[in-house]
């Protein structure tokens, strides 16, 4: 029965601790656009992937002589 009494004040202590970072985390706008970045995962990038894959592609190959 002595326990309680060292583990009430621990868990008052991480509960206050975990609703500070909730709060932290509200107030820093993380919890702002929770669709976004889900879309961004499934909706391909036409234009950044073209010059990422020819810039990937170029590294690649070697370079060639003109003229031959």
């Amino acid at each position: 029965m002595d326990i309680i009494y060292l583990l009430l004040p621990v868990a008052l202590i991480f509960l206050i601790i975990i609703i500070a970072v909730f709060f932290w985390a509200v107030k820093s706008d993380q919890f702002e656009d929770l669709e976004g970045p889900a879309h961004r995962i499934l909706m391909d990038d036409d234009a950044g992937d073209n010059k990422k894959t020819e810039n990937r592609h170029s590294a690649d190959q070697p370079e060639q002589k003109p003229g031959k």
